[in-house]
């Protein structure tokens, strides 16, 4: 008796096991409309040497071209990494020609994983 009742335990553990590995990952955030302005940045160089401005241009189009990811630094100090809910959109194309300078973004803010995103509906030179 005591064979067939681990035995019913052991199975049903093992039935058990595929179904929590299915749970459904959380639905990503709405997000917020918001309009940013701030300074195209090449985020390897920022982040590890604190290259940024005119004199680091040339670097950061080269760094761009080799797929580097940009992002846009606001004047508080906060990173926005570009995304697309449209897989194969490429945001650093969205960017590219703005390297080092400064930008006037509208777009989709979301928090995720302690990352500020912003989905880039329309985007310009900041006068």
């Amino acid at each position: 008796m005591l064979k067939r009742t681990l035995a019913s335990a052991a199975l049903l553990t093992l039935c058990a096991l595929p179904l929590a590995a299915q749970q459904q990952k959380p639905a990503a955030a709405a997000g917020n409309d918001m309009t940013l302005t701030g300074q195209v940045i090449d985020v390897n160089c920022y982040t590890t040497m604190g290259a940024s401005g005119a004199g680091h241009k040339q670097c950061a189009d080269a760094c761009a071209k080799a797929g580097v990811a940009l992002a846009i630094l606001s004047s508080d100090g906060t990173i926005y990494m570009p995304v697309s809910s449209k897989p194969g959109d490429p945001q650093n194309a969205k960017l590219a020609s703005f390297t080092e300078g400064q930008v006037k973004v509208t777009g989709v803010h979301r928090m995720s994983h302690g990352m500020h995103t912003i989905e880039i509906k329309t985007i310009a030179a900041a006068t």
